[in-house]
This record gives C-alpha cells, structure tokens and sequence, in this order.
C-alpha cells in the first residue's frame, strides 16, 4: 500500500471517529487493550499489554491514533498492561463465540461472492444464538458483525466468567454436536407390557428442548411431509431416498406413521425398527444443519483479543457494528455496516487506481472495477483500498 493510501485512510478513519461514539465494554479498566497502527508494510506489528489508562479517552485516542484495527481483551486483570499473562493476574473472561463465513463448510471463498458468504454467516448466527438462549439460557449476550467475514457473540451471564479452558471446550462441543448421535439423545424407561414377564425398554426423544427437540422436531416434520402428499408413489420415493430404507421398508413407514403418529409426536422411537433406521440419519442431518461452525480457539482462549464495536475493520472500512438482538435477522452487513460519513453515491465521488480487477459488493450495487482510473463513491473506494485492491489516485 502506497503512503497516500495509508494517508487517505487515516484520514477516512479520523472522521469516522470523530462523528461516532465508540462505547467501551464493561469494566474497561480491568480489560487488555491493543491495536495495530496503519503502515505501508504488508507486515504489520499489533501494539499490545496496554492498559484503559494508557488508551486514556477512548474517543480522543481513535481520533487521534486513527488505528486500523482496534481490540480489547475478553479477559479481566487485576493488572492488564502486564507484559505477561502470568502477572496479569486473571480474573475470568467474558464468554466469546466467532463465525467466520469463509470457514463455514460448503462455503468456498474463490466461488461464493461477499455477500452470499455472510448470508450463510448469518443463518449460522442465528444457529448459534438459537442454541445459547434455548440450551444455556444465555440473557446477557452481544451480538457483533466483525466488519470483515463474519459475526461474533459476547456472552457475560453470571458464571461465565470464572469457566476455565475445559469447561468452555465442553460448550464448544455441545454448540458444535461434536460426539453426538441419536442414541446419545435417547431418554430410557421401562414399561411394562400386558402379559409379558418382563418389562420392555420404551426410548424417546425430548419433546421440550435441547438436541433431542432439533430432532424431534426435525423427525416429525419429515412424517408429515411424508404423509400430506397424495401421491403414494411420492412417498415411498421420499423415503427410499435415506439408506436403508427399501420399497419395502418405505411401505411398511408409510404406514406406521399414520397408525403411530401420536406415538411419534410424543417422541416415541420404538414405533417399528425401520423408523429407527430414519431416525438415526434425521438425527445426522439436524446435527449438520443446526449446529453453528464456531471457530473453537476463539472461545477456549481466556486471554483472546477481539475486536471493539463501533470500531472500523481495516481490512475492509465497515463498522465493527454492535446489533441490537431484535434486528439481528433483518441486519445487512454490507448496508448496515457502511460508516455514514463515507457518504453514498449522491454524496460525491472519490478517484482511485485499481491494481487488479475486483467486483466490490457494498449498498444494494454491485460494481465492477477494471485496472485502472476509476471514480467511485466513497465507502467503495475505502473498501477496495482497505482490501488492497486499489490506492488513491495522484494529486
């Protein structure tokens, strides 16, 4: 990147922090502080161990610092600007969950666009969120666009914090269904059966909550697919389409389902053996689509450094955006996300040299950008900048 650019975004950067409010997280004073400093150089060093005291005013310090990326420790000390961890003196850490869409399975970066990226981000957000408030009953959460790939979820219910390495590696594979399957998931009763010596073995599934309901819910929503076509062929095709089940076993299910469907809503397995053979690969399947790829060392780490809300990303301009927990499903990254004082195509335009051809998706456009002079609004030419596709053009 040439100095120009490192001066125009340091500029851009100034401004943005001098028209927004950054709020800090709680207990500032007791949080690592660390940023790293716009540069020419590829290589880039993070400045880091500081304390709330040494950020001083954390408005006056962004604007003057204008830093390109900002962050603040997870964890709290009793002495944050040690230059060790071990005299630090921990004291707990917020509880800290991150998606990054070019790590989601089935996402490939060099096929998928920018904003079909964060689409799928944020579908494994809302999986994510959906296990924490159900399963954990999470309350006190914070939901976080990184301003760059992805999302990130703060947690600081009471406990949290004092949870250890183990503990949080634990809830890591509870999010992620790591060692699940559908036996794991079965509650076991015995049930006497009419004119037999011997109790039977009734095992169900949970119709209330956790893993078990995902399973449920998914289970009793193909039987009723199953059973609300007309066409009995379409069922037998549908269910000839999980291993194991022939034309044979489909017809048996076929029926089964609707002489057993109160059995099955109540969470009954055990209605035939090849409806346990269905359930098995619905169990496989909910596990795949509803648990959320979290990125495991972001939340095992104690000592983990993210990112500061309110902040820019400088790998891409956006805002790192703090998003009310009612607005997350309506939340547009590459909207939402855009800081207001780089303007919109009717506020003025910027000049650019792009160095290599790139398709930029920002606002509601798409624009495609060929090497060469170029004008284009100004959070576009901030992003391309950012991303290093393009410096700002000579005076």
């Amino acid at each position: 990147m040439e100095e120009r650019t490192v001066a125009y975004l340091r500029g851009a950067f100034k401004r943005h922090y001098e028209a927004t409010e950054v709020s800090p997280p709680p207990a500032p004073n007791e949080r690592e502080w660390g940023y790293i400093p716009w540069t020419a150089q590829a290589q880039t060093t993070m400045v880091r161990h500081r304390s709330w005291l040494d950020v001083g005013n954390l408005g006056r310090f962004l604007t003057e610092e204008r830093p390109q990326h900002v962050y603040f420790s997870a964890a709290q000390y009793r002495d944050p600007s040690a230059n060790s961890m071990s005299r630090k003196d921990w004291q707990g850490t917020d509880l800290v969950f991150d998606l990054d869409a070019d790590h989601l399975p089935g996402v490939d970066p060099e096929e998928t666009t920018y904003r079909e990226m964060l689409a799928t981000c944020k579908d494994a957000l809302l999986d994510l969120l959906d296990v924490l408030e159900d399963d954990f009953g999470f309350e006190d959460t914070t939901v976080v666009f990184s301003g760059g790939r992805g999302y990130h979820v703060h947690v600081r219910d009471d406990g949290v914090h004092e949870l250890g390495r183990g503990d949080r590696r634990e809830i890591v594979e509870y999010v992620l269904a790591e060692g699940l399957d559908l036996d794991a998931l079965l509650a076991r009763e015995l049930v006497d059966g009419i004119g037999l010596e011997n109790p039977t073995e009734k095992r169900t599934l949970s119709t209330t909550g956790g893993w078990g309901k995902r399973v449920h819910d998914r289970l009793l929503a193909l039987v009723d697919e199953v059973r609300a076509m007309d066409d009995h062929e379409d069922k037998l095709e549908r269910l000839q389409a999980y291993d194991g089940i022939g034309e044979g076993s489909a017809e048996k299910l076929v029926d089964v389902f609707d002489a057993n469907y109160d059995q099955i809503a109540q969470g009954n397995v055990e209605v035939h053996g090849r409806f346990l053979t269905l359930a098995r690969q619905v169990a496989a399947e909910t596990f795949d689509a509803e648990s959320a790829p979290i990125d495991e060392p972001v939340t095992t780490d104690i000592n983990r450094l993210i990112r500061l809300p309110g902040s820019l990303h400088g790998g891409t301009g956006l805002m790192v955006e703090r998003i009310p927990r009612d607005a997350v499903a309506d939340f547009e990254p590459l909207e939402d996300a855009i800081s207001p004082v780089f303007g919109d195509e009717s506020d003025g335009a910027l000049a650019i040299e792009v160095t290599e051809p790139v398709t930029v998706e920002l606002g509601d456009d798409t624009f495609t950008l060929e090497a060469g002079a170029a004008t284009v609004p100004e959070y576009v030419g901030v992003f391309a900048m950012a991303r290093g596709h393009a410096e700002i053009a000579k005076q």
